[in-house]
């Protein structure tokens, strides 16, 4: 029976194996073999002189890292409170958390232009017009960042939710509280701690929905990573298969390094 078992997870591991890893490998056979050059590394040595490659990749990690910082500061302490204060109001902050997944990011993308349009009218004789037009810098524009937010929601809750689930967090905070800690103390060296795995797990969903997000940011006319890739992929296709490889394996890596990471601190 063991041996069943164990051939019947070979199997499925195979298949799971067999559906990533053709297709890569094709994409990669595509960026490195031509019939008329032959065997070539060319496009990826292109990469780094390639014109937007740098300010693009840079502008995406930023965007990410910005995102992550302030969907986690929005997401965590509300559902500390929630869960301590107020667990009525829990269904409520679910159904709020989760809304973003049954609105069409077109229809998203399309209310933000809209909004951002009528803003700048009404907006216009007063003060705050800059401050509207400071969050559509081109440079680091923050209107995306709030945009990332509110569409990485849902899957910063799950993740976080389930950190909390496997945590007796009233206790926890009432024992650090007993002994006259304040609230940030507790939140940076007593929850924070303890929901490492949940945090790196939805940092990760965060830096991968950035990384690979396009329709917001093309219909808003900024030029983000995944942007740039469809624009690169028009005229130069090699290097455009040769920088989606790079990025998934970029994306790979940080994985394997937080896995490395939190496997050895749970050893510890």
């Amino acid at each position: 029976m063991a041996a069943v078992t164990r051939l019947r997870r070979s199997a499925v591991f195979l298949l799971a194996a067999l559906y990533f890893l053709v297709p890569l490998g094709a994409s990669l056979w595509y960026t490195v073999y031509d019939e008329s050059t032959g065997f070539s590394l060319a496009p990826y040595g292109e990469l780094l002189s390639a014109d937007g490659f740098a300010t693009s990749l840079l502008l995406s990690l930023g965007l990410a890292l910005a995102t992550i910082v302030l969907v986690l500061l929005l997401t965590l302490p509300a559902m500390l409170a929630v869960r301590l204060a107020a667990p009525r109001l829990r269904p409520v902050l679910e159904v709020l958390c989760t809304l973003p997944l049954v609105v069409p990011p077109i229809t998203f993308v399309v209310g933000i232009g809209r909004a951002l349009s009528v803003g700048g009218e009404v907006l216009a004789p007063t003060p705050f017009w800059a401050t509207l037009v400071a969050i559509q810098d081109p440079g680091f524009p923050v209107v995306l960042v709030l945009a990332y937010v509110v569409l990485v929601l849902p899957f910063v809750y799950r993740s976080l939710d389930a950190g909390l689930r496997t945590l007796d967090v009233r206790t926890l905070v009432e024992a650090a509280r007993s002994l006259g800690a304040s609230w940030t103390y507790v939140l940076v060296r007593v929850v924070v701690p303890n929901l490492r795995s949940a945090i790196a797990s939805a940092s990760f969903l965060t830096l991968a929905l950035v990384l690979g997000e396009f329709t917001v940011a093309r219909l808003l006319g900024f030029q983000p990573f995944a942007v740039w890739i469809v624009t690169v992929s028009g005229s130069r296709g090699q290097m455009s298969v040769a920088v989606s490889i790079l990025s998934l394996v970029l994306i790979w890596l940080l994985l394997l390094a937080v896995s490395s990471v939190f496997g050895k601190e749970r050893k510890q």
